[in-house]
């Protein structure tokens, strides 16, 4: 169930998605939540130095595996400017992660690539839930996918 909290952190991953792009990165940025709607965790896409594993979902959950208790991390919330790809995913399920938020989804992505007459990703753009079942999955939101979509425009317009 969303609320202004998941809205203000959505709103940050989108500044932090911005922040990737202005370093040269594809616009991508995630923030991690406690339960006690601490913020833990912030990044964003790392992946311009040709590492294409430095997502920030993924650096999100190695870090909570170090810093965090199974039950702390069982009852956050990862707040994401897009859907996870399949390789976060699977490591958000495998530390025990709780909820995702995001802002675009997998879908929306592909058909934006599209759009744009460009290659889709490497890795299957597939649904969260369909790699880790059990996790709460929230998202898309219409006006954070919004500007999502337009930070991808300007970052493939950039290539």
């Amino acid at each position: 169930m969303s609320n202004q909290f998941d809205i203000n952190y959505l709103d940050r991953c989108v500044e932090l998605a911005a922040e990737a792009l202005e370093s040269g990165n594809p616009p991508f940025g995630s923030v991690l939540v406690d339960a006690n709607d601490n913020v833990l965790y912030e990044g964003h896409n790392l992946t311009a130095g040709g590492d294409s594993t430095q997502h920030p979902e993924f650096a999100i959950a190695r870090w909570a595996a170090t810093n965090m208790t199974p039950e702390e991390r069982a009852q956050s919330t990862v707040y994401t400017s897009g859907e996870h790809c399949p390789m976060c995913a699977a490591a958000h399920g495998w530390v025990g992660l709780g909820r995702i938020v995001y802002a675009s989804s997998s879908e929306q992505l592909s058909a934006w690539l599209n759009e744009m007459d460009l290659p889709q990703p490497p890795v299957a753009t597939l649904p969260i839930n369909s790699v880790v079942p059990n996790v709460p999955v929230e998202g898309p939101f219409p006006e954070q996918a919004d500007a999502i979509q337009l930070l991808q425009k300007q970052y493939h317009a950039g290539r």
